[in-house]
């Protein structure tokens, strides 16, 4: 037996190693990068502290910085919905059983940023690049957009952002490169659970799963088929052999017939296996809300005291006479010069995203890999989007637009499918450029004391 060692082994676990070393080193800097968490913003982490205690509101009113707990019937709820609460539990029980004080905001930004780094490199390694774009393209989600500086602030609405980003990216990994659809649904319901605007889109993911059905990625249709496909692997091949001439000719009208229906079948149990977890969560938040506020539907934001007065609400809290400011928002608002040092700062009510990460304007490139996959991330983008400005408030207190991380999956999806296969010059100096500006944003909200939340 040779004792040589085994060149596609010693392959494996260098690229474990390399994944590995990025994650390690994304929690480190995430965790370290502020010295000030906002761990007393802890809604949510209040609520599953609550639940294990066998209550849902609480009988004293919360602290005064906690101005999100709405009164109702002599209790006090949180207006966040029911999926950022149960992803809170697992935390809440390191309480439960004494074993800390409070949320652990800084340790919880810097695991949904691993995981957030870890599906990057997933999805990356699925494309035909070298590993210095994969991860120069990765760090750029990571350190080159406002994802840094808002997931770092580990508050309970960033939290929520950085969880629905990871249900977002491990529903579109289970979906179109590892298609597992109870796992692809369970991500899912992770990240409507924690940002309920990424229920839109839905039939985006049971769109890309019924399409990999028919022609899942990486599979070659052998030319010659003819007999093996009446049986179990007929629904992989079924979609491009009707087409054939020496297909129709070879089979039955009938076999023909069955094979279709089976593949119609087939779909329909894909497509219920993706809805089985986000079904389960949507009906627990309908009864969670009656229970709370004697309506499914009602998530009582409107209920929060003063909110409705709020001067960006003057049209309710969604409404399309918001859309142009928003757009300028999220879009275009530049920074403020000072004429002292630091001479270049953010609003921290909001600020342009493509001023900061200007490396996401590459996704305006032509061409794909896979036009079906980018026009699915662009129809996502448009859709969150539009919700996005349809509401009255930017997101306040942040960097950039917070809400607009839920948009950086499809980005960087979009960004693998138009790229050319080595790094460009325009490229690199795009991604350097907006890892130093963001970077120098994590200095001005965390380390400079120059801006004030």
């Amino acid at each position: 037996m040779s004792s040589e060692p085994n060149p596609s082994k010693n392959k494996i676990r260098n690229i474990v190693i390399l994944i590995g070393s990025i994650v390690v080193g994304t929690f480190l800097v995430y965790y370290f990068c502020n010295p000030k968490p906002q761990f007393f913003y802890d809604y949510t982490f209040r609520v599953a502290d609550n639940f294990l205690h066998g209550a849902i509101g609480f009988k004293e009113k919360p602290p005064s910085w906690l101005n999100e707990f709405v009164p109702f019937e002599n209790n006090w709820y949180s207006v966040f919905p029911l999926g950022s609460v149960l992803t809170m539990l697992p935390f809440a029980l390191f309480k439960f059983f004494g074993l800390i004080n409070g949320m652990p905001s800084a340790f919880i930004s810097a695991l949904t940023a691993s995981l957030v780094c870890l599906f990057l490199l997933l999805i990356a390694r699925e494309y035909d690049y070298g590993w210095n774009k994969r991860i120069l393209m990765t760090l750029g989600i990571l350190f080159g957009t406002w994802m840094w500086t808002n997931e770092s602030m580990a508050s309970a609405w960033q939290l929520a952002l950085g969880f629905a980003m990871v249900g977002e990216l491990g529903a579109i990994y289970f979906t179109v490169f590892k298609p597992r659809p109870l796992l692809a649904g369970a991500f899912f319901a992770l990240a409507f659970g924690n940002r309920t605007e990424v229920l839109l889109i839905a039939p985006i993911f049971m769109f890309l799963l019924a399409q990999n059905d028919f022609n899942r990625r990486g599979v070659n249709i052998p030319e010659e088929a003819e007999s093996d496909v009446v049986n179990s692997n007929f629904e992989e091949h079924a979609f491009k052999k009707q087409v054939s001439p020496k297909f129709k000719n070879s089979l039955s009208f009938r076999r023909r017939l069955n094979g279709l229906i089976n593949l119609f079948l087939r779909r329909w149990k894909t497509l219920a296996l993706f809805c089985a977890v986000p079904f389960v969560l949507g009906v627990l938040t309908l009864i969670y809300n009656y229970i709370r506020f004697h309506s499914p539907t009602d998530f009582g934001y409107e209920r929060i005291p003063g909110v409705l007065d709020e001067p960006w609400y003057n049209h309710g809290i969604f409404s399309l006479y918001y859309i142009p400011g928003q757009a300028f928002e999220m879009l275009w608002k530049p920074w403020e010069i000072k004429n002292k040092f630091p001479y270049l700062v953010p609003n921290v009510f909001s600020s342009s995203i493509l001023w900061s990460s200007p490396f996401i304007l590459l996704a305006l490139r032509f061409g794909a890999r896979e036009k079906i996959l980018k026009y699915a991330s662009w129809a996502a983008i448009f859709i969150l989007t539009f919700l996005l400005w349809m509401h009255g408030n930017s997101g306040g207190g942040q960097f950039g637009y917070r809400y607009a991380m839920v948009l950086l999956p499809w980005i960087f999806l979009i960004l693998l499918e138009n790229s050319p296969k080595k790094i460009t010059l325009l490229e690199g100096f795009l991604y350097v450029f907006s890892i130093l500006v963001n970077a120098y944003s994590v200095y001005l909200f965390h380390w400079s004391g120059d801006i004030k939340l």
